[in-house]
C-alpha cells in the first residue's frame, strides 16, 4: 500500500484500534452509484453509511435535472440522459472541490485490466501510469459489485489507479468515460477518493476543525459534517454557520458563500446547532436534510424560494454574525458596527438616537425583531402561500413497499401559526421550520416520508 493510500485511509476512516475498517462496514460502502428502477432519476442507497455522499451527489443532480434540462417531464429519463446527467453531476461537484483554477484534477478507478487479486498475488501500490480512454472494460477485466465488497479493505487499496487531468473539459471527458466505474462495485468510494485527492489531503486537513476526525467513523459508518460540507461547497469546514468565528482563542471556521444545493438538520430544531444563511437559502431550491443518523432530500420546482438574498435577509445574516450564540440579540455597544457592515447612517449622533430608539428601558441590548423592523419593515418575502415539494430518501426499507420513489405534497408557508391547518408534527416538519417557522406539509401518501 503506497503512502499516498496510507494518508487517504487515514483522513477518511482514521486509525481504526483494530489496524483495518471491519468488513461489515467497508461492504455498507462498497456500492456505486445505482438509479431507482421505481424512479428514474433517483439514485438508490443499499445500506446505511454511503448517504453522506449518496445525498450530496443526489441534490445536485435534482439541481441539473430539474434546472438544466428543457424537457418539462423530469422524471422520465432515458439511459443515456442518466448516464449524462450522473456524469456531469460528478464532474460539477470535483470541479468545486478543486482548490485554484489552476490546479489539477485527479480521478481513482480500478488499476487497468485489474480484476480482485488472488492472496498470493496482490498489487502492492498506487499506479500512476495513465489508463487508456478505451471502451468500457469487459466484466472479467474489473471488480463486478460482489467481487468488489469481496475484495476487502485492505486488497480494495491495493488496486486502485490515480489519474491527473489538467483541464475542466479533459474532466468532463474523463468522468463520462469512467461511467461504468463510477456505477460499479465501489464506485462511491472511488468518486469520495477522487474528490479528496481533487482538493489535496493538506487543503483538506486545514480546513477540517479537528483533523484526527476521520471522515467517515470507523464504527459506525456515518459521514462527518465536513465530508457533507465538502461535497455541497468544496470546503470540508466542520461547521454550518456562516463565516469564521472565535471561541476561546480558537478559530472555526464556516461557510464563506452561497452554496448551489441546501441543508437543514433536525439538529437546529433541538439547538445543537445554527445553520447559516449560505447553506439555509442556496442558489437552488433543493437541501439535503439531515437526521441524527441519515440524510435526505427535499427539494421543489418554485425558484421564488430561493431568489437573491433580500436586504433584510442580509440584515439578519449581519445581525447574527455579531451574535455567535444565538441568543436574539446583541450588546448595543455592537450596533454601530452592524450598521457600517450594512451600509446604513452611522453617525455617531444617529447611532446613539438608535439605541435609545431600540433599547427604551436601557437593558443595553438590541433585539433582533425590533431591528429589522426599524431598517426594513414590510419587506415582501416574495415566496407563494403554497407550492408543490418533493421528499426522497435513498434507503429501500425508508420507503413505501420498499420502493425509492419520491413523496410528492404540497408546503403551505404562513406567516403565523394557524391551528386550522396544523398539520402533523414529524422529523421532515420540524427540520423545516429551521427554515418556514409556521410551515405546514400536506403529502399525497398515507404517511408522512422518513428523515431517517
Amino acid at each position: 500500500m503506497s503512502e499516498l493510500n496510507k494518508e487517504v485511509i487515514d483522513l477518511v476512516w482514521g486509525r481504526p484500534t483494530s489496524g483495518s475498517v471491519s468488513a461489515s462496514l467497508f461492504r455498507r460502502w462498497a456500492q456505486g452509484f445505482v438509479y431507482s428502477e421505481s424512479e428514474p432519476t433517483a439514485l438508490e442507497q443499499f445500506e446505511g453509511g454511503p448517504c453522506a455522499v449518496i445525498a450530496p451527489v443526489q441534490a445536485f443532480l435534482l439541481k441539473n435535472i430539474l434546472f438544466s434540462r428543457e424537457s418539462p417531464n423530469w422524471r422520465t429519463i432515458t439511459v443515456e440522459e442518466q448516464k449524462a446527467a450522473l456524469c456531469s453531476t460528478l464532474s460539477e461537484i470535483l470541479e468545486s472541490a478543486c482548490s485554484t483554477p489552476s490546479a489539477s484534477y485527479c480521478l481513482v478507478s480500478w488499476a487497468k485490466g485489474q480484476s480482485p487479486p488472488s492472496s498470493s498475488n496482490p498489487q502492492s501500490h498506487t499506479q500512476s501510469t495513465p489508463e487508456p480512454q478505451s471502451s468500457q472494460p469487459s466484466q472479467d477485466q474489473r471488480p463486478t459489485s460482489l467481487a468488489a465488497e469481496d475484495l476487502g479493505f485492505e486488497r480494495f487499496h491495493s488496486v486502485l489507479h490515480t489519474r491527473t487531468v489538467q483541464s475542466v473539459c479533459q474532466l468532463r471527458e474523463d468522468v463520462l468515460s469512467l461511467h461504468h466505474t463510477w456505477t460499479g462495485g465501489c464506485g462511491v468510494l472511488l468518486f469520495l477518493y477522487s474528490v479528496i485527492l481533487t482538493k489535496g489531503i493538506q487543503n483538506l486537513r486545514n480546513e477540517i476543525q479537528d483533523p484526527t476526525e476521520p471522515l467517515i467513523d470507523p464504527v459506525h459508518g456515518h459521514g462527518s459534517q465536513s465530508l457533507v460540507n465538502l461535497l455541497v461547497s468544496g470546503h470540508a469546514v466542520s461547521n454550518v454557520w456562516d463565516g469564521d468565528r472565535e471561541c476561546s482563542g480558537m478559530k472555526l471556521h464556516g461557510l464563506h458563500k452561497q452554496t448551489s444545493v441546501g441543508f437543514l438538520t433536525l439538529m437546529e430544531s433541538l439547538r445543537y446547532c445554527k445553520v447559516g444563511a449560505f447553506l439555509k437559502s442556496p442558489k437552488f431550491p433543493v437541501w439535503i436534510l439531515g437526521s441524527e443518523t441519515h440524510l435526505s432530500v427535499f427539494f421543489a420546482k418554485e425558484v421564488s424560494l430561493v431568489g437573491p438574498e433580500s436586504a433584510a435577509e442580509q440584515a439578519r445574516r449581519v445581525f447574527q454574525s455579531f451574535d455567535p450564540e444565538d441568543n436574539g440579540f446583541i450588546p448595543d455597544s455592537l450596533l454601530e458596527d452592524v450598521m457600517k457592515a450594512l451600509d446604513l447612517v452611522s453617525e455617531p449622533d444617529y447611532v446613539s438616537l438608535m439605541k435609545s430608539k431600540l433599547d427604551p428601558e436601557s437593558l443595553g441590548i438590541i433585539l433582533l425583531g425590533p431591528f429589522l423592523l426599524e431598517f426594513f419593515p414590510d419587506q415582501d418575502s416574495g415566496i407563494p402561500d403554497s407550492f408543490p415539494v418533493y421528499h426522497y430518501n435513498g434507503l429501500k426499507q425508508s420507503n413505501h413497499n420498499e420502493r425509492v420513489e419520491y413523496v410528492e405534497g404540497t408546503a403551505l408557508v404562513l406567516g403565523f401559526e394557524d391551528p386550522m391547518v396544523r398539520t402533523d408534527d414529524t422529523p421532515v416538519k420540524r427540520c423545516l421550520q429551521t427554515k418556514w417557522p409556521y410551515v405546514e406539509l400536506l403529502w399525497t401518501t398515507d404517511r408522512s416520508p422518513s428523515l431517517n
